[in-house]
């Protein structure tokens, strides 16, 4: 069982783990039935889905955890929607959903992984652009979600057209819809005192709601000592909380339409604009045109009503009919103090989830991050303990524009600086990496640090690698990947393994394509290696659980050498054990040490190394045998 022991994650006996694991799955974030593409009209049947069967059958589970063992992980982060739970209506539970979930989950406890709950959404909900929150919860604040393609308050596919356009979900962080509903949420009782749903608070109604469905599943995993514990939400938005000025777009690196929030609630209400348009130019992120949008005056409220924010006097319309900005900062001022959202709403929701959670399952690790960019919030006396820092972290020039470059990258840090070599990247990587560790120790009382999110596209190059079978950039892409994870010390989360996945529609959300397995991949289903994808780079020696604290971790993918160091501890078992892949070493290895011995266990692929307890530092190296 992974359990927290200051900075550390340990396990039983109080041995250092790093975790390896993997994301389940991509396809979660989708009901089964009806299954992705399917017809129909999604906006008037949303009550009327099931999540059972995802992210596989159960009678399909055998086949993926032998895989997914067999491939070295031991930690999963379970992808679970709250719409999944609560689809059908406010309290109104997927009971069959959660017989499965359990069932499945107790077969994952039968193959030995620890796991923890990843109560995931992306841009609130499937309905606007994302994954996340029912149907119901955007009806419930007013609005008609059928209008949010011509309103421009949402992109939802696939009404941008197939293909995808690639990656502008992302610009729905600025749409108007999912901004409104992350406002409500998390900042309703300042921001929209006037906004009631069933008579009680928006924020209030959200929030209970929210922790309610996932205190159902914590309820029935409190006997699975297993389950390590749960996140509180996967990538929270601020929405509009804090935003200086309405007449001006939070950023303008996202491409495609870019309406401001003054504009994005005009056109909810009905009022047609011109639009600026962003594109990606050799002189770098521009303004490239203007669109008109809604021409047809539609409105995003239901009855075309003029929507929350003009009920609360952020803008209204005069005499003529022309809408006016009354309170530009009005995000700034109605909490009557300054705004830093992760510290005055994010925060606090964190300590109620955890504390509802660790009711239904005692003893849970509440696993918590943020929106990326802002500062962690300062954890102090009167905050919930044994909570893990989970962030995520991805190649953002692989990722946004499905390229890979030995020689040229980003750091995500500050504006987005260009990097440039090999050597440089490396060290961004780390150093990016090596702030989130700073942050863990800095604003969250040294709590441990676990990659919740990392990971690769396969899609690169315009699909190039389905057609050759040359997928040289990937592995390239995924060693650099891990290797800032390694020169970090961390344990993470690949995103993901989705076991649907297809070329033609990658991980079936979004044109996203990330899963280091797929179905078109797979030539020998009795192979445990067919249909992996970047195995080479994907299977190498990791440190299961170390008798000590990690000093030290290389791994040199040509080489296929391996390199461990560590400071001894005090713990209940002295030995420390690595995962040792007999796909990378089926021809044997060498094995050199600072002193001690070692036992392999090839069957299971471990290697079990007992150091010379004389000393307090220590050493492994691992490499392929000589062939003869």
């Amino acid at each position: 069982m992974l359990k927290r022991q200051g900075s550390r994650l340990v396990d039983e006996w109080g041995r250092t783990v790093l975790p390896r694991g993997i994301n389940l799955s991509g396809s979660a974030k989708l009901p089964a039935c009806p299954p992705p593409g399917s017809p129909g009209d999604r906006f008037t049947n949303h009550r009327e889905v099931s999540f059972v069967g995802r992210p596989f059958p159960l009678d399909e589970a055998d086949e993926h955890f032998r895989r997914l063992q067999a491939w070295g992980f031991r930690l999963l982060r379970w992808v679970v929607t709250w719409e999944a739970l609560e689809h059908a209506g406010p309290g109104i539970y997927d009971q069959e959903y959660l017989d499965y979930l359990e069932a499945v989950i107790r077969k994952a406890g039968e193959y030995g992984f620890d796991l923890y709950i990843d109560p995931h959404q992306d841009m609130w909900s499937r309905f606007t652009g994302g994954s996340g929150a029912p149907g119901w919860t955007l009806e419930a604040a007013g609005f008609d979600m059928t209008r949010f393609a011509q309103t421009g308050a949402a992109v939802v596919a696939p009404t941008p057209g197939d293909p995808y356009p690639q990656m502008v979900w992302l610009t729905n962080s600025e749409r108007l819809a999912p901004a409104t509903m992350f406002t409500l949420f998390f900042g309703g009782n300042d921001f929209a005192p006037l906004t009631r749903i069933d008579g009680e608070l928006a924020q209030e109604f959200l929030q209970r709601r929210y922790i309610a469905a996932f205190t159902q599943l914590a309820a029935r995993l409190r006997s699975c000592s297993h389950v390590a514990g749960y996140g509180v939400m996967n990538e929270p938005l601020h929405g509009l909380i804090g935003h200086p000025d309405l007449r001006k777009r939070f950023r303008d690196y996202q491409p495609g339409l870019s309406p401001t929030p003054f504009q994005s609630m005009l056109l909810a209400a009905g009022h047609p604009q011109w639009v600026d348009v962003i594109g990606i130019t050799p002189l770098g992120i521009r303004r490239i045109g203007k669109r008109l949008v809604d021409p047809a005056a539609e409105c995003a409220w239901a009855g075309c009503a003029a929507g929350i924010w003009r009920e609360h006097g952020v803008w209204e319309a005069g005499p003529d009919g022309r809408p006016a900005l009354l309170q530009p900062d009005y995000f700034t001022r109605a909490a009557g103090q300054p705004i830093d959202f992760n510290q005055d709403y994010y925060r606090p929701f964190v300590n109620r989830f955890g504390r509802a959670i660790r009711q239904a399952h005692p003893d849970s690790l509440i696993f918590i991050h943020s929106e990326l960019g802002l500062r962690m919030p300062r954890w102090g006396p009167g905050d919930i303990e044994q909570i893990v820092y989970a962030p995520h972290w991805y190649d953002v020039v692989s990722v946004y524009l499905k390229q890979y470059s030995p020689h040229l990258a980003v750091d995500v840090r500050g504006r987005g600086r260009l990097v440039v070599g090999r050597r440089n990247i490396r060290r961004s990587f780390a150093a990016q990496l090596g702030e989130l560790r700073q942050a863990a120790a800095d604003e969250l009382a040294g709590a441990p640090v676990l990659l919740g999110e990392t990971g690769i596209p396969f899609d690169l190059h315009r699909k190039r690698s389905f057609l050759t079978g040359d997928f040289t950039a990937q592995l390239a892409a995924l060693d650099r990947t891990l290797t800032a994870v390694q020169d970090n010390l961390i344990g993470c989360c690949l995103w993901n393994y989705t076991p649907d996945n297809t070329h033609a529609r990658g991980d079936h959300w979004n044109d996203e394509d990330l899963s280091i397995f797929c179905r078109d991949q797979q030539t020998d289903p009795n192979d445990i290696h067919s249909g992996g994808r970047g195995l080479e780079a994907l299977l190498r020696p990791h440190p299961i659980a170390i008798a000590g604290e990690p000093t030290r971790w290389r791994y040199d993918l040509a080489a296929r050498r391996f390199e461990f160091a560590f400071r001894s501890l005090p713990t209940a078992r002295p030995e420390s054990e690595f995962y040792l892949p007999r796909f990378t070493y089926a021809h044997g290895v060498k094995v050199e040490t600072s002193g001690g011995r070692v036992d392999l266990d090839l069957e299971n692929q471990v290697l079990c190394y007992y150091h010379d307890e004389t000393q307090a530092e220590h050493w492994i190296r691992i490499e392929p045998q000589t062939r003869r």
